[in-house]
């Protein structure tokens, strides 16, 4: 088959498709024809070097999935092949075929297409575990999402405001904060003109954020304290800004807030089983109403990796990159 390998670290160029071994589906995992594959920023810093995959995942680029079931392995139940999937990986999707656990498969939801499909199980499994179940919002509640027209930050707005919630977003663009507007997002912050600390405490009347969605990590950490309501909740998924930033433990203290940093990848399966089980039961239903969506900024070629991976790093989409591999 043909899979986008890395044989070494580096720019996106050094992205490479290649011929490689088909892999077999073992005992709990199925083998699937992939479709299409999300593009993500794990990706990005595996190709840099910097986020190698778990012990016994692919070594090959790709979180997530859309396809048709090719084989099952030993033990599993209540899939058959051809049946049309996505699927939360720990790596290998930049390819014409990968394996997944059975647990981590979806089913793909009613009125979404195979194709688009590759760009929901990343993000609906992030922001459901992060804002849902780890941070626990609420109806009334604020949710701060920084780069709110990220393929997160598309789906974080959709799903807060299915609940109740009510949305402040930042982006650096009036275009990018058109569509968060458009999606659901009451509170629109250009963090390149605006500062998001003061620009939220006065849209929410001096409330602040009761769950702050967080992807740069130490260069806006001390702000983003500042930007907490009161038992507020700031949830760091990425470092983009940064590994090591000042805490203030006084004003965490007087504001009775959390600080709490997560990934998916490296979860154990159990966990991800757990969090793909809560997304099937919970966003599925929004999504098949209508009232959830993917976002889709762009489809490429397998064959394009490296222009889809310059497509992210330039920061100009909204929503999902996804790689196709023609199948």
């Amino acid at each position: 088959m043909r899979a986008i390998t890395i044989p070494q670290p580096g720019d996106a160029d050094s992205l490479v498709l290649d011929e490689v071994p088909d892999p077999v589906a073992g005992p709990g995992q199925v083998l699937v024809d992939v479709v299409a594959a999300g593009v993500n920023r794990a990706d990005v810093m595996q190709r840099l070097g910097h986020y190698p995959p778990p012990p016994g995942a692919s070594e090959y680029p790709g979180l997530e999935v859309s396809g048709r079931i090719a084989a099952l392995g030993e033990g599993v139940e209540g899939w058959q092949v051809g049946d049309e999937v996505c699927a939360l990986i720990d790596g290998g999707g930049y390819a014409e075929r990968v394996v997944a656990p059975a647990e981590q498969l979806l089913p793909v939801p009613r009125g979404v297409s195979l194709v688009d499909a590759a760009g929901l199980p990343e993000v609906t499994c992030t922001v459901w575990s992060n804002v849902f179940l780890v941070a626990n919002i609420q109806p009334g509640q604020v949710l701060l999402v920084h780069g709110g027209s990220s393929g997160i930050g598309t789906m974080a707005i959709q799903l807060a405001k299915a609940v109740g919630a009510h949305v402040a977003v930042t982006a650096g663009s009036q275009a990018k904060l058109d569509v968060c507007r458009d999606l659901g997002a009451e509170f629109l912050v250009n963090y390149r003109e605006e500062d998001f600390v003061e620009r939220v405490r006065e849209l929410t009347k001096g409330h602040g954020a009761d769950v702050i969605l967080d992807n740069m990590g130490a260069k806006y950490l001390a702000r983003n304290v500042e930007a907490l309501a009161i038992s507020g909740r700031l949830v760091t998924i990425g470092l983009m800004g940064g590994r090591k930033g000042e805490l203030d433990m006084g004003m965490l203290l007087a504001k009775r807030a959390a600080v709490i940093a997560t990934s998916l990848r490296a979860r154990p399966a159990t966990e991800k089983a757990a969090i793909v089980a809560a997304v099937r039961e919970h966003v599925w239903p929004l999504i098949e109403s209508g009232a959830v969506r993917p976002v889709i900024h762009s489809r490429h070629p397998l064959e394009q990796a490296a222009q889809a991976h310059r497509e992210m790093e330039a920061s100009g989409h909204i929503g999902k990159i996804l790689l196709t591999t023609g199948r």
